[in-house]
C-alpha cells in the first residue's frame, strides 16, 4: 500500500503527530487511555478528597493531611479513558465529482478521514469507519494504536463509490449507529433531497458528539459555466437541458450558499459541530487550519 493517494507529502504524518481530536465531553470509554473522563481512577492529575471509608486503598491516603488534622481523606485522581471516533463517509456517486486539478470529493473526504483516524490512533484512542450509500456498505472495526495506521489506509483507500445514495436510510437504523458514547464525524456533501437532518438528530440520539463536514468541490459553489447545457444527475442519470445565463448562475450559487448556511444553522442549534471543506485545500491545511480554528483539534 503506498500513502501517496493519501498522503502525497510525505511531511503530512509529521504535522498530524503535533495535534489531537478535541472532544467537548468527557468520555467514559471500556479501557484506560489519555482522555480524562468524569470517572476518578488511577492517573497522575489530583481530582479532589474524600473521606475514608473502611475497605478504601490505605495506599491513596493523604498522610500529609492526617498528620495535620488526625482526620483520614482519600486522595482521588481523574481517571483517563479513550476516546471512540466513528468515522462515516458517504460513497454515493456524486462524491465522484470533482475540479480539474482538485482531488475528487470521494477522495478528498477520504483523506480528511485518514488525518482524523491517523490522530485519534495516534493519541491511543480506538477509531472505526463506515462507508454508506443507501446502506452502510462497508466497514472497518474499532481499532487502537499507532499501529493500526496501516490498516486503516489502506481500507480507505479500496473504497470505491457505489451508484445511489440515501443517507436516511442507511444510518437511521440500529445497527448502523455506536453502541457507546463516543464522536462521530460524517464525511458526505449532504446533496441529499430529504433526510439529512433527521439522520443527524438519530446520531445526536444515539449519544454522539456529532462532526459534520460537508464535502464541496469549488465548482459546485461557483461553477464556471454558460451557454446551452445537458446537465446530468450522477446516481439518477436523469438530464435536463438548461441555458445558463449569469441571472441563472447567480440564483444556483445563492441556493448553494442558503442550504450550506442552513445546514450550519441547524447544526450549531443542535450543539454539533460543521465545517464547509472545499477540495481545492489540501486535506492536512483544512485539519490544521479550519478543524482548529473550530476547536475540533488541539495542539
Amino acid at each position: 500500500m503506498s500513502d501517496s493517494l493519501l498522503f502525497p507529502d510525505s511531511r503530512d504524518l509529521l504535522r498530524l503527530d503535533q495535534i489531537s481530536v478535541a472532544s467537548k465531553a468527557r468520555i467514559r470509554g471500556t479501557m484506560q487511555g489519555r482522555r480524562r473522563s468524569r470517572q476518578t481512577g488511577s492517573s497522575l492529575e489530583f481530582a479532589d478528597y474524600r473521606a475514608y471509608s473502611p475497605g478504601d486503598d490505605i495506599r491513596q491516603l493523604d498522610w500529609n493531611v492526617y498528620g495535620r488534622t488526625g482526620k483520614a481523606f482519600i486522595k482521588q485522581f481523574l481517571d483517563e479513558r479513550e476516546l471512540q471516533v466513528n468515522l462515516y463517509i458517504d460513497c454515493s456517486r456524486s462524491m465522484d465529482f470533482g475540479d480539474e486539478g482538485a482531488a475528487s470529493k470521494f477522495l478528498h473526504a477520504k483523506r480528511l478521514a485518514a488525518c482524523i483516524g491517523y490522530i485519534t490512533l495516534a493519541g491511543y484512542d480506538r477509531t472505526g469507519v463506515r462507508f454508506f450509500g443507501d446502506q452502510v456498505n462497508l466497514e472497518l472495526p474499532l481499532m487502537r494504536g499507532k499501529g493500526s495506521a496501516h490498516r486503516l489506509f489502506s481500507f480507505l483507500e479500496q473504497a470505491e463509490t457505489l451508484p445511489s445514495g440515501d443517507i436516511a436510510s442507511a444510518l437511521m437504523t440500529p445497527l448502523a449507529v455506536p453502541k457507546q458514547p463516543g464522536m462521530t464525524w460524517v464525511f458526505s456533501d449532504f446533496l441529499y433531497e430529504s433526510g439529512v437532518e433527521e439522520t443527524l438528530s438519530y446520531l445526536l440520539a444515539a449519544r454522539q458528539e456529532v462532526v459534520v463536514i460537508q464535502v464541496l468541490s469549488q465548482s459546485e459553489i461557483a461553477p464556471n459555466l454558460v451557454g446551452d447545457l445537458r446537465l446530468i444527475d450522477s446516481e439518477s442519470g436523469l438530464s435536463k437541458e438548461v441555458a445558463l445565463s449569469p441571472k441563472i448562475l447567480r440564483s444556483y450559487e445563492e441556493a448553494v450558499r442558503q442550504y450550506t448556511q442552513d445546514l450550519a444553522t441547524f447544526c450549531r442549534e443542535r450543539g454539533m459541530a460543521y465545517v464547509a471543506a472545499v477540495t481545492n485545500m489540501s486535506a492536512t491545511d483544512t485539519v490544521s487550519g479550519l478543524f482548529r480554528a473550530n476547536g475540533l483539534i488541539q495542539q
